[in-house]
């Protein structure tokens, strides 16, 4: 065994183990939320699956960034078949193993990753004018200076680092073929190789190009292995994510809210729906809502990691646009960062456990009440979601939890309240709320008489 295939086997070892660590962080993480079971209509959720995540569906709605996306997804998919190559040239020695089994296909392949190469390579270079140069609103929001601005670029730069290992190795690889085919197999005429190579490279001692080619082949696989590594604290987690995510999305009416049977009982009790006996008020009423990670469910925490940053929710949130401090995109942002706080926690503390957790803090730590005030539940950045995550629904949650279980709220909500309270009414009027029917039922029995 040569000592690249040890330096290989080591650096693909810490990287299983230390991203082994991470991921299971993630996950456990995201089951600190509730229990909820999600298991209907199977058939609707993987069709869901085929054409939202996997086929991208709902980004097509801003078509020009869509494209652009779509060439780098595109892009990532399809080198992975080169990447596959590359570890398995690392564990044997070898060199393109695919190639010899392939043939031609081996070169319509590559050819084809080349071109799709080139062309995340220009969609990067216009994402990153976009971030930084152009300066769209949604990017330039309070909740997307320091560590999310940088993480929005970072990855950018690693593409470009990626695309640069990539054709360093087939380009410097397409010349030495000619050289020492013994070594160096033929690709055959690959795509973009095949010209930039010689152009690049063309005349250089064959010691250099033999250099470049594994300095190529290793910034490729060190890119992707520091990429396995660090996806678990970046926003480009939606990567894996957006499949289970999606899977999992709510499928009932964007409009319905999760029913509470206890208030409904009460409510229907106090309006007279049902006999007082069937609304027990002996029974201790729990907490309604959510204070805290604990109490939203694991699909909630789940969609936060999900959150690719877009601001397409918050670029539609009215309440946001008429300027409100409401911003959808930095409740998942919080919400994340609040699973992640309470993880390391957990991780330092060998006590602390899901289950008798706390630390003094909660949700309303990193959300202010001012936030979900301002939610008129338009369901708008439900809609905008390219990746179905459900930002009302925790907004909900601790808005419950402020009023169902605090009795608090604003100031002028009180009185809707209270006039519901006493007369099932959200108008504060003297009279029950069956008043008209009572009366039009006894004019019906002055009639008969």
């Amino acid at each position: 065994m040569g000592l690249q295939q040890i330096i290989f086997l080591l650096l693909l070892g810490i990287t299983a183990y230390l991203a082994f660590k991470r991921y299971g962080a993630v996950k456990r993480n995201i089951f600190l939320g509730q229990e909820e079971d999600i298991s209907d209509n199977k058939g609707q959720r993987w069709k869901n699956v085929f054409l939202v995540a996997l086929g991208q569906k709902k980004m097509f709605k801003r078509f020009i960034p869509a494209i652009l996306h779509f060439f780098i997804y595109a892009a990532f998919l399809l080198t992975q078949i080169e990447l596959i190559e590359i570890i398995l040239d690392g564990l044997t020695g070898n060199h393109r193993m695919f190639a010899s089994s392939l043939g031609g296909f081996y070169t319509f392949l590559i050819s084809f990753i080349e071109i799709l190469s080139v062309l995340a390579f220009v969609a990067t270079l216009i994402f990153l004018w976009r971030r930084n140069m152009l300066k769209l609103p949604r990017f330039h929001k309070a909740e997307m200076n320091g560590w999310p601005k940088l993480d929005g670029n970072l990855i950018l730069y690693g593409e470009i680092l990626l695309l640069i290992g990539i054709f360093t190795m087939n380009g410097a690889d397409s010349l030495l073929q000619s050289i020492d085919p013994q070594h160096f197999p033929a690709t055959g005429n690959l795509a973009v190789s095949s010209w930039l190579g010689p152009a690049l490279f063309g005349g250089l001692e064959v010691s250099t190009l033999h250099f470049l080619e594994r300095a190529g082949w290793w910034l490729h696989l060190l890119v992707i292995l520091g990429f396995i590594y660090y996806l678990p604290i970046s926003k480009h987690l939606h990567i894996f994510l957006a499949f289970p995510n999606v899977y999992f999305a709510k499928l009932r009416s964007r409009g319905e809210m999760e029913n509470m049977p206890v208030i409904m009982k009460e409510v229907k009790s106090m309006m007279g729906l049902i006999p007082e006996t069937e609304a027990d008020a002996s029974e201790e009423l729990p907490e309604f809502g959510a204070k805290d990670i604990f109490d939203l469910s694991w699909k909630n925490i789940l969609d936060a990691y999900t959150c690719t940053e877009c601001g397409r929710c918050t670029s539609v949130c009215p309440a946001n646009l008429t300027g409100k401090k409401l911003s959808p995109r930095k409740i998942m942002m919080d919400i994340r960062d609040r699973a992640e706080e309470v993880g390391k926690i957990i991780d330092s503390d060998s006590e602390k456990t899901k289950d008798n957790f706390d630390d003094g803090k909660s949700l309303f730590d990193y959300i202010t009440k001012e936030e979900i005030h301002a939610c008129t539940a338009c369901n708008a950045c439900v809609e905008a979601c390219p990746v179905m995550i459900d930002p009302l629904e925790p907004i909900l949650k601790l808005r419950r939890y402020e009023i169902l279980t605090e009795s608090a709220g604003p100031a002028e909500w009180v009185p809707m309240f209270t006039a519901i309270e006493n007369t099932g009414s959200v108008w504060q009027v003297p009279d029950a709320r069956d008043k008209w029917a009572q009366e039009f039922n006894a004019n019906l029995e002055e009639e008969k008489q």
